[in-house]
């Protein structure tokens, strides 16, 4: 009986091992110089084909006055007349405010006496020396000492000039600084005048974009950005030397609007390029890499890796320009998976326009 089990064990075993070599023998082998099929990526292609752009650099501004002082008196004493309506418009030549002069006035009516002494006896010498009554010595100091006395009287009404404070401008008149009966100097700042009217906008640029930066160019200013509301400004003027910390030009230009108030923020617009043709794809398209950027195109179903080079760059979209042409499949799902001379399976192909409104 042990004899059998034995038997029927080792009867069993061999049954398993001829079904194994069947088994195996009935699977099929690989032809030679074959490889296997690799599973096509799925990816939706761009067309490239050139677009028109702009593009359009946004600066920070600021709002200056187009005519702005602080008024001073040119020299010291005592306020004796004080008109300054503060926050109200006056026209040029207004007299703001008075400095006492009264030292002054005497001084004049002094002089004046002399004078008047003075001619007398120029023309009593004239007349002597007509007749050689008198050397001409004596008749020429009495002529120097008339010039001399006219001149004193000149002298001493420019002083009361500069005693008299009056608008510079037509502008509107700012917070008031003194008051009557105040003693100043020339470092105390009674009030300020801006001239309103027009307003300049002072920006700053690399010094990059100084190509396209001109005495006469437009540029667009958005002072009420609740509004969203631009007027167009005219450049009148560069700074020929550039910032050397920030690198920037600065630029100012003139608004012929008088809209914001001097010192206000504003944003300025500036169009760095004109109109023309380029070739745009999406940012999530391209490959960055160390040295160059890259794309992948569709070339005879599969993909094909190339080179390119970036230009103006905006919201969602990037210039190319150099690696692609008018015409080329750009791969712009499915980038990641998609490797060298891999296959392909192009399910749909976008425009940029399809592309923004997804977005």
């Amino acid at each position: 009986m042990l004899f059998f089990h034995k038997w029927a064990t080792a009867v069993v075993a061999m049954l398993g091992i001829v079904c194994v070599f069947a088994a195996c023998s009935g699977k099929k082998e690989p032809e030679k110089g074959k490889a296997p099929d690799k599973q096509a990526t799925i990816v939706d292609v761009l067309v490239a084909q050139p677009t028109t752009i702009s593009q359009t650099v946004e600066a920070n501004g600021t709002v200056i006055a187009n005519e702005s002082v602080q008024l001073r008196p040119e020299v010291s004493g005592r306020l004796t007349y004080l008109n300054v309506p503060e926050g109200a418009y006056v026209q040029k030549g207004t007299v703001l405010a008075r400095i006492n002069d009264a030292d002054l006035r005497a001084q004049i009516t002094k002089s004046e006496v002399q004078l008047q002494l003075a001619k007398q006896n120029e023309e009593r010498l004239s007349k002597l020396l007509s007749i050689q009554g008198v050397n001409q010595a004596d008749y020429d100091a009495v002529v120097n000492q008339v010039a001399s006395l006219e001149a004193d009287i000149q002298y001493t009404n420019a002083l009361i000039d500069k005693t008299i404070i009056r608008a510079p401008f037509s502008g509107v008149i700012g917070l008031r600084q003194v008051s009557p009966g105040a003693f100043v100097t020339p470092n105390d700042v009674i009030a300020t005048l801006q001239q309103t009217n027009r307003v300049k906008i002072d920006f700053t640029l690399p010094e990059g974009y100084n190509n396209i930066i001109k005495v006469g160019g437009t540029v667009q200013v958005m002072i009420d950005e609740a509004r969203e509301q631009k007027s167009t400004a005219t450049i009148v003027a560069v700074e020929p030397q550039v910032n050397q910390q920030t690198r920037n030009l600065k630029v100012r230009a003139l608004l012929e609007e008088g809209v914001g108030n001097p010192g206000a923020f504003v944003k300025v617009y500036v169009n760095a390029t004109t109109n023309r043709n380029a070739i745009l794809v999406p940012t999530n398209a391209i490959i960055p890499g160390d040295q160059t950027n890259q794309l992948i195109l569709v070339k005879g179903g599969k993909a094909a890796m190339t080179d390119i080079q970036t230009g103006t760059r905006q919201a969602s979209t990037v210039e190319i320009t150099k690696g692609i042409s008018a015409g080329d499949s750009v791969v712009i799902t499915g980038v990641l998976f998609a490797r060298p001379n891999s296959p392909l399976n192009v399910r749909s192909t976008k425009t940029l326009e399809q592309l923004s409104i997804n977005q």
